[in-house]
């Protein structure tokens, strides 16, 4: 019975893992375009920006993933009911049938990338001014400023912080059983359901603790090397 319930966890931590390399994939680089709109000149964009962040951030991801899943499928039958707009109708419709687990990318990357803008920004703007302006002093375009003397101390203050997030992210995955989506936890509950078995639960921690473990370990090696970047 062992090895059936670890064959059948490892299935669904793999699915966990899934979740959790697609959502790095797309909220790493979105969280900087998002970062970049937040810090804009042009006043409406900033606004609209942060707004957004504002939203994602102070509501839950469960409710995000609900709203990204039934959402588009409760546009429609409103619309059909108001105005029969087959163009529209057809569209949200082929939405709402979308995959259980592209609502869960969907929902994870736009929310990733709402916590990853923020640390992007606070690491662009914890660099003294100073630097930017012996920058310009030596002739140098913004490019080369941020590329050859930003970019790596920005990306040295975020580690720390990025790396706590991305170890939520692992423990967050857990979520997606909200959509029926059949990661590890819903793997464990199952056993729990059809076979009276609480243990399987206890046992998910094993897979969680030994893949953040990893993760904080890869994190402390990278903070380490980048220790020779000092103000």
């Amino acid at each position: 019975m062992f090895w059936e319930v670890t064959i059948d966890l490892l299935r669904g931590f793999g699915t966990t893992v899934e979740i959790f390399a697609l959502t790095l994939l797309g909220a790493l680089p979105l969280g900087l375009i998002v970062c970049f709109g937040s810090m804009s000149k042009f006043a409406p964009l900033k606004w609209l920006i942060k707004t957004f962040v504002w939203v994602i951030r102070g509501t839950p991801l469960m409710l995000q993933l609900i709203v990204v899943f039934y959402g588009p499928g409760l546009v429609a039958a409103w619309a059909e009911d108001i105005a029969n707009p087959n163009f529209i109708i057809s569209w949200l419709a082929s939405w709402s049938v979308m995959d259980r687990f592209t609502a869960v990318i969907i929902a994870f990357v736009i929310n990733y990338a709402c916590y990853f803008s923020e640390i992007y920004r606070g690491g662009i703007e914890s660099i003294p001014q100073g630097q930017y302006e012996a920058c310009q002093v030596l002739g140098m375009s913004k490019s080369q400023t941020f590329f050859k003397v930003i970019l790596m101390q920005v990306v040295k203050r975020v580690i720390p912080p990025m790396g706590n997030e991305i170890i939520t992210l692992v423990k967050d995955t857990s979520l997606a059983r909200t959509i029926a989506v059949y990661e590890i936890i819903w793997s464990a509950q199952s056993f729990a359901k059809s076979d009276g078995l609480m243990w399987p639960m206890f046992y998910t921690a094993a897979f969680y603790l030994i893949f953040n473990g990893l993760l904080t370990v890869l994190f402390g090696k990278i903070e380490k090397k980048l220790n020779y970047y000092h103000n």
